[in-house]
C-alpha cells in the first residue's frame, strides 16, 4: 500500500524484515519440534536458535536462485558454522514455512484491526448517546419521509459494526492457521506432531488437512470480511456526504484553520474524508476478486495465488487500518447542526406529520383508512406546492373542510416531535445491551 494510506504499525508488520523474521521463527520452531522427537541434539538446536539471516544477501541470492525461500534457507546455512546447518528446513517444503509465517503475521495484524474496529465502535456509541434526543428528518429514496432521532443513525451503524466485529473474529480464527505437512500435504516426510507442535507454540490453529498449501477459501473469506467492513464505512460516508450538502447542511466534517477546500473557490469546505472512504472502500472490494480466484489451484498446488497474495494481504489490511483510524477521528470531531435539522423539518410545510394526521382521523374521527389517506395526501401536496402549512390548511382553508373537523389541539398533538422519540430508549436497550 502507498505511504499515503498506510500507518507505520501496518507498514512494519508487512515489511520484508517482518516477513523474513516470521520465516525464521517458523524454521526455528520446526527445529524445536524435531528436537522433541530426538532427531536434533540440544547443542544443534542451540545453534539453530542463534541463526540469523542477512536480508540484502538473501535478496542477492534470490536473483540467482529465482526462489526466495531457497535463498533464505541457504543464507541461514551459510551463516552457521556448525553442522547443525543440515537440519535447516529439514522435512519441510517452502509453503510449509510461507503459509505458517503468514499465520504469524496475520495474528499480529488482526490484533491491530480488532482494536481499530473496537475504537471505531466506541465513537459510534458515544455519538449515538450524544444525539439520542436530537430530532431530524428521516429520508427514504432521498425524500423527506418521517421524523426520527439523529442518534438512531449512529446506533444503527454501531449495530452493523458489531456484526462486522463478530464476522472478523470468526475470519481471524480461520486464517490464523499453520501447516507443515510436506511437499503434497501427506505428512510422509514430516510427522503431524511437527505441525501441531509448531502451531501450538506460535498460537496458531493446526490445519486438519492441507495439500502443499493451506486452502484459500479461508483467505477469500477473510478478505471478503475486510471488504464488508469497508462497505459499512462507505455506507456511513455516503450518509455524511449527503447531510453535508449545502442544501441540507446538517453536518460538516471538521475543517482546519489553514485547510483549503478548492484551488479555485476559496469558500469550499468539502467532505473530503468521507469521499476518501468511499474511494478506499471500492479499492478494498476489488481485492476480493483475486482472493476468490486464488481458491482454485492446480492439483496439490501451484503458485498462481502467490503473486496476488503478496499484494492483497498487505494492502487490504493496511488500507482498512487506515480507513478505520482516519474516519474514527473525523466522526469524533464531526460538526453537527441540530438547529438546521429543525429548519429542514419545516421545508415541507408540515407534510412530515401526514401519517400522524391520517392516524388521528382514523383513530379519533372514525374515517376509513383509504378515505383518510386520500384526503391527507391532497392536503400535503397542496401545502408543499403553495407553501402553506398543513396546520393552517386543516384549520382554515375552505377546500379542506372535514366532515368532522380536527380540533386545533388534535392537530398540535399530531405535530408533537417527542412522539417520534418515544421508542428510542427501547431500541438503545436492544442495541447496547
Amino acid at each position: 500500500m502507498i505511504d499515503r494510506y498506510s500507518r507505520k504499525i501496518m507498514k512494519d508488520l508487512w515489511s520484508e524484515k517482518s516477513r523474513y523474521d516470521a520465516l525464521l521463527l517458523v524454521e526455528q520452531k520446526a527445529s524445536e519440534a524435531w528436537y522433541k522427537l530426538g532427531l536434533i541434539t540440544q547443542s544443534e538446536l542451540h545453534d539453530i536458535l542463534k541463526a540469523t539471516y542477512d536480508l540484502e544477501a538473501v535478496k542477492a541470492l534470490e536473483l540467482e536462485t529465482k526462489h526466495d525461500i531457497i535463498a533464505f534457507t541457504r543464507n541461514l546455512s551459510e551463516r552457521m558454522e556448525s553442522d547443525a546447518k543440515k537440519w535447516i528446513h529439514y522435512g519441510l517444503t517452502s509453503t510449509d514455512v510461507v503459509d505458517t509465517a503468514y499465520g504469524v503475521i496475520f495474528k499480529q495484524v488482526n490484533e491491530v484491526l480488532t482494536k481499530d474496529i473496537e475504537a471505531f465502535m466506541s465513537v459510534l456509541k458515544q455519538k449515538a448517546y450524544e444525539y439520542k434526543d436530537t430530532i431530524c428528518v428521516g429520508r427514504t429514496h432521498g425524500i423527506h419521509a418521517d421524523l426520527t432521532s439523529f442518534g438512531l443513525k449512529w446506533a444503527l451503524w454501531y449495530d452493523e459494526m458489531a456484526r462486522n466485529l463478530k464476522r472478523f473474529k470468526a475470519a481471524c480464527e480461520e486464517i490464523e492457521v499453520g501447516k507443515i505437512s510436506g511437499a503434497v500435504g501427506n505428512f510422509a516426510n514430516v510427522p503431524p506432531f511437527i505441525q501441531d507442535d509448531v502451531c501450538a507454540s506460535l498460537g496458531l490453529q493446526s490445519a486438519a488437512i492441507s495439500t502443499q498449501v493451506l486452502q484459500r477459501d479461508s483467505h477469500a473469506h477473510y478478505i471478503h470480511v475486510l471488504a464488508l467492513i469497508g462497505s459499512t464505512l462507505e455506507k456511513i460516508a455516503v450518509e455524511i456526504r449527503h447531510l453535508s450538502r449545502t442544501e441540507v447542511g446538517e453536518v460538516r466534517e471538521p475543517f482546519g484553520l489553514k485547510q483549503k477546500g478548492s484551488s479555485a473557490m476559496p469558500h469550499k469546505k468539502n467532505p473530503i474524508t468521507s469521499e476518501n472512504i468511499s474511494g478506499c472502500a471500492r479499492l478494498l472490494r476489488g481485492y476480493t476478486i483475486p482472493a476468490f480466484e486464488n481458491i482454485a489451484l492446480w492439483h496439490e498446488r501451484d503458485i498462481s495465488h502467490s503473486s496476488a497474495e503478496r499484494v492483497i494481504f498487505a494492502d487490504s489490511t493496511t488500507l482498512l487500518d487506515y480507513m478505520l483510524n482516519r474516519y474514527a477521528d473525523t466522526l469524533k470531531n464531526l460538526n453537527v447542526y441540530p438547529e438546521k435539522m429543525l429548519q429542514n423539518i419545516e421545508l415541507t410545510q408540515g407534510a412530515l406529520y401526514a401519517q400522524r394526521f391520517m392516524n388521528v382521523l382514523i383513530e379519533k374521527y372514525h374515517y376509513h383508512r383509504e378515505e383518510a389517506y386520500d384526503f391527507i395526501q391532497g392536503v400535503a401536496a397542496y401545502a408543499i406546492e403553495h407553501h402553506i402549512h398543513m396546520k393552517d390548511l386543516l384549520l382554515k382553508h375552505e377546500d379542506f373542510k372535514l366532515i368532522h373537523p380536527m380540533s386545533e389541539g388534535d392537530i398540535e398533538s399530531a405535530m408533537d416531535n417527542p412522539y417520534y422519540l418515544k421508542q428510542v430508549d427501547t431500541i438503545y436497550a436492544r442495541v447496547f445491551q
